[in-house]
């Protein structure tokens, strides 16, 4: 972590004062857990990362749990997703980085909504530097503007960030005319049949040529044949997420198959 990523930690830490959020009632508790699932790096054969997906307690679908989520329980859902998140990351030795989706519309104050983050990464000697926020998929975003003041604060706090569905929604190349994150996510429309469509591959051709000059790296999320995976592999990107690599192992950490390397 350099100098000012560990400055804007401090001040975080810091910071007494509490944001709206944080008086907003908690209601009924939601009870919930992980599943992780694999960004693989295909050169390699190993997780770049993992993505915390959540899931009930008993693995019920992330649909489910994310129906029980209004205005009244958004904020503490967002902060108890982290802290768990953190929690059952460390609890299995995660290597490589963690992944958490967060919700934009819960953060009302990055400086002050991050400490809980802080608190769960030293309570179970998790590394934050080890950590990755991505936005979450679908979520209606009231803002741009605060969600570019969110990853800029994310950061200089140290963490990685991530634009999840690019090219689908909000998350669109307007987003990084103002703010350029480490890492997209290729939204899965795109990565569907990709080795057989003209159309597909001349478009992801320049998303990828646009992401090499402004230095983001690219995921391929949703990968599903090898057809899918050779393609990224020709056009040298090598980090990728699907279930033909590996599906999302609910309180675990899958092992490796034989399709994450490629020779």
């Amino acid at each position: 972590m350099n100098d000012n990523a560990a400055e804007s930690r401090s001040e975080a830490k810091s910071r007494s004062g509490k944001c709206t959020g944080c008086h907003v009632p908690a209601h009924e508790v939601i009870d919930l857990a992980f599943a992780f699932q694999p960004i693989v790096d295909t050169r390699s054969g190993a997780a770049y990362a993992h993505e915390a997906l959540v899931r009930g307690p008993n693995g019920e679908s992330a649909a489910s749990i994310l129906a029980q989520v209004g205005e009244n329980n958004r904020y503490h859902f967002d902060q108890r997703c982290r802290t768990i998140a953190i929690e059952q990351a460390a609890s299995l030795d995660l290597s490589g980085y963690l992944s958490i989706n967060f919700m934009p519309n819960a953060v009302y104050r990055p400086e002050a909504c991050i400490r809980s983050t802080f608190q769960a990464a030293e309570k179970y000697h998790f590394p934050t530097d080890r950590i990755i926020f991505e936005t979450v998929e679908g979520e209606n975003i009231i803002s741009r503007a605060h969600l570019v003041e969110i990853f800029r604060a994310y950061r200089r706090f140290g963490f990685q960030t991530a634009i999840d569905d690019f090219g689908a929604g909000y998350s669109g190349l307007t987003l990084l005319t103002e703010f350029q994150p480490d890492l997209i996510k290729l939204d899965m429309e795109l990565v569907r049949g990709i080795d057989t469509d003209g159309v597909r591959q001349s478009i992801v051709r320049g998303v990828l040529s646009m992401c090499r000059d402004l230095g983001i790296r690219v995921i391929a999320e949703g990968i599903e044949t090898g057809g899918e995976r050779d393609f990224f592999v020709a056009n040298d990107v090598t980090l990728m997420q699907g279930y033909f690599l590996a599906k999302p192992a609910f309180r675990s950490i899958p092992d490796p198959t034989e399709n994450w390397l490629v020779t």
